[in-house]
């Protein structure tokens, strides 16, 4: 299990799940995370309309173990071109898109008290204005050895839980 990860049919699942902090997807189930996250995310203030938001999402496992099954990002704003996010990680990183939210797999294990940076950049639509708010963070699930080629379906029948660590971020849009 050490040097596993789920493969793109849970990422493309993955994509849609609701980050909340901590919280099991599993109603039913108590099961304690097998990796916790301390997540910190950063963006731009202000932004233009039709100008660039730089997000900065620094996640440090936690523990009590490493993470093997986990994907970084969440949803972006809605006053964000989604065909335009740009995004800087480690060479083999797999991202997909879904809706709003945006998630990347990066294929490596995190050691306990070891952090992973990731930077998105979102160019906004010349139409957009307000508050734009993202939640931005990490998602793991409780794989147990054996189980990391089962497909999202499979896992959920199951009741495997999965955790999110996420923050808020807010950039208004001036003009």
């Amino acid at each position: 299990m050490r040097n596993s990860l789920l493969k793109g049919a849970a990422l493309a699942i993955a994509a849609s799940a609701l980050l909340l902090p901590a919280v099991p997807a599993s109603a039913t189930t108590a099961a304690e995370p097998f990796s916790t996250f301390a997540v910190k995310v950063k963006a731009n203030k202000t932004v233009k309309a039709g100008g660039k938001i730089t997000y900065t999402i620094q996640a440090t496992n936690k523990g009590p173990h490493y993470a093997d099954s986990w994907f970084v990002g969440g949803e972006f704003p809605k006053g964000v071109d989604l065909r335009r996010i740009q995004y800087w990680a480690e060479k083999g990183t797999q991202c997909a898109l879904d809706g709003r939210a945006f998630y990347c797999v990066l294929p490596r294990v995190v050691e306990v008290d070891e952090t992973i940076t990731m930077k998105f950049v979102a160019k906004t639509t010349k139409s957009a204005k307000g508050t734009q708010t993202a939640t931005l963070g990490v998602v793991t699930y409780n794989v147990d050895q054996g189980m990391e080629n089962m497909s999202k379906e499979e896992l959920d029948r199951l009741g495997i839980p999965e955790y999110a660590f996420a923050k808020t971020v807010k950039t208004k849009v001036v003009r």
